[in-house]
């Protein structure tokens, strides 16, 4: 491996912090490329829950170096949080974890803006309110603040005061909140120049230079390939690209410097929020493996909707971000069950169709094939053979009408619980 990306193939929440911890051990250097603290990546390391929101979840393991790339939009709050929460456990974080200097910064108006935005809307897009839409708007209308910024205080005053004014126009005129003041902001930038300040670096150059030295990248998305504001469920969808084109602006590596692209694959399907989700469950299943899954967001709280795997969903992964490789997760989940269906195709208008539509996903029926399920616990399984043969045949099957490896299989939370193919 010379630069790895690991990208979620559905809407997010398919085990990718698990995966990150397990392909990190063979990396010197785990960079998070997009989203902001909307993301909750859980790792479960000797019985040990760990839940990441914007440090990369590789930082679990020793001597290994984070990044928070450019792509990144970065709640102050929220990473010192991290920040005292990883030191308070013993995990030193020095010279292990760089932030770019051209990330840009989610503060208290954008988060307020956000709950007001979501408020008035008629129809509600479920947004974690988080602030994380209001900061990639500002930063497409070239108004927003970036890390770098917060060392230049007279430059940094100017474009902030702009911006606040801006805001506060909206939160009193159009939503009737009350404005924000700027000095709420002020105390929050000077906080983080305080504690994250020396961590704060050119982190393109870092990276391009890293790799002329031969090392190891893996670069990590938050979400997933359906979330994707370009190519997933518009308008259900999160304010960036989790996909390979976000992998590259996010950290500015270029296509050359990347060699190999795990998608990360649940053995079902989750969805948080609204949009569509064609194989969903509402009854009796769906409620099995929100259940026996642990389907509850790792940053809201909120139950996930659950449904059966989704072929055309993983192709179309596979075709937009050029998938070499398969990291199969949560297969023990489906134990019990008599039989396992998965969407083999959608049907649209009448007519079957073996692709995955941009604008009509939400009048598609899925098509399904039926498998024999198995009864055994397969958590303590350690090689593919270990598995019951219903398994086996499930994986292979979702590897053949998926089109791409599965290389990986994890069948536990824990770090100990994957195994390859």
């Amino acid at each position: 491996m010379g630069c790895m990306v690991a990208i979620g193939t559905q809407w997010g929440d398919e085990g990718k912090a698990k995966m990150i911890d397990f392909f990190s051990k063979d990396s010197d250097i785990i960079v998070r490329y997009q989203g902001g603290a909307n993301a909750g990546h859980t790792v479960v390391v000797d019985g040990v829950k760990h839940v990441f929101h914007l440090i990369p979840s590789g930082i679990l393991r020793e001597s290994k170096i984070c990044l928070i790339g450019n792509g990144v939009v970065i709640d102050p709050e929220q990473l010192i949080e991290e920040i005292d929460l990883l030191e308070s456990k013993g995990i030193s974080l020095k010279g292990r974890l760089l932030i770019s200097d051209a990330a840009h910064m989610i503060l208290p108006l954008h988060k307020a803006f956000d709950e007001a935005m979501e408020e008035f809307r008629s129809n509600k897009i479920g947004t974690t309110k988080r602030g994380i839409g209001p900061a990639y708007s500002d930063k497409c209308l070239r108004v927003g603040i970036r890390v770098g910024d917060v060392f230049d205080e007279e430059y940094m005053r100017e474009r902030l005061a702009f911006d606040i004014k801006l805001k506060n126009l909206y939160l009193e005129k159009v939503f009737g909140k009350p404005p924000f003041p700027m000095e709420k902001v002020l105390d929050i930038i000077d906080r983080f120049r305080e504690r994250a300040g020396g961590m704060v670096a050119n982190t393109s150059h870092y990276l391009h230079t890293a790799i002329g030295e031969g090392k190891k990248i893996l670069l990590e998305g938050a979400q997933g390939f359906a979330l994707d504001i370009d190519h997933g469920t518009y308008p259900f969808v999160t304010s960036s690209n989790p996909t390979i084109g976000g992998a590259l602006l996010g950290t500015g590596l270029n296509c050359s410097d990347i060699d190999q692209v795990f998608g990360i694959t649940k053995a079902y399907v989750t969805r948080v929020g609204e949009g569509p989700f064609p194989t969903e469950e509402k009854g009796e299943f769906g409620e099995f493996l929100r259940t026996k899954g642990g389907e509850f967001g790792a940053t809201t709280g909120r139950p996930r909707r659950c449904g059966w795997f989704d072929i055309p969903l993983l192709r179309q992964a596979s075709r937009i971000n050029g998938l070499t490789n398969i990291a199969l997760t949560k297969l023990d989940v489906l134990s019990g069950l008599k039989t396992v269906k998965v969407a083999a195709s959608y049907r649209l208008d009448g007519k079957e169709i073996d692709y995955y539509p941009s604008a009509k996903l939400h009048r598609v029926e899925p098509v399904y094939e039926e498998l024999p399920g198995w009864d055994e616990d397969i958590s303590s399984c350690t090689t593919f053979d270990d598995l019951p043969i219903a398994a086996r045949v499930y994986v292979r099957y979702l590897e053949e009408r998926g089109g791409v490896k599965i290389s990986l299989v994890s069948n536990g939370a824990d770090r100990k619980n994957t195994f390859p193919l």
